[in-house]
């Protein structure tokens, strides 16, 4: 009977931490943000950690900046006074973050909600298009 119990517990806690990690998730929002409206800002986008590493950007790096993106580096959006954005995910609709990861190199116009926390800019991608064609 100890036994069981022992078993039982150690089973218990693995699940029990689980389904709390998935109701904290479920939670998330973004409510310490002012409710302001989307705003659409329009520059490169970049891969972080090369940008920040050494500067590297443009068409000359499209092929790395690609390989990094769908290796996992954080998105950035580059805008023409040399403003950086970080670009994350909008957990409600994933697939404009998601479709943008292959415009690496490219002038893109991102819309969502532009957000500010200890002096890092960043972008809830709610939608994009090419700026030279109206794509998405």
């Amino acid at each position: 009977m100890k036994r069981l119990t022992i078993l039982l517990l150690a089973l218990a806690f693995p699940i029990a931490a689980a389904a709390a990690t998935a109701t904290a998730h479920q939670g998330h929002q973004m409510a310490a943000h002012k409710a302001e409206a989307p705003k659409t800002m329009t520059g490169e986008l970049i891969d972080t950690g090369c940008y920040l590493g050494h500067g590297a950007r443009g068409e000359k790096h499209v092929e790395c900046a690609t390989k990094c993106i769908n290796g996992g580096m954080p998105m950035g959006l580059l805008t023409s006074d040399g403003t950086l954005y970080l670009l994350t995910m909008n957990h409600d609709n994933p697939d404009p973050y998601n479709q943008l990861k292959t415009m690496a190199g490219k002038t893109v116009s991102v819309t969502g909600m532009v957000m500010t926390r200890s002096g890092m800019k960043g972008i809830d991608v709610a939608s994009f298009k090419a700026a030279e064609a109206a794509t998405k």
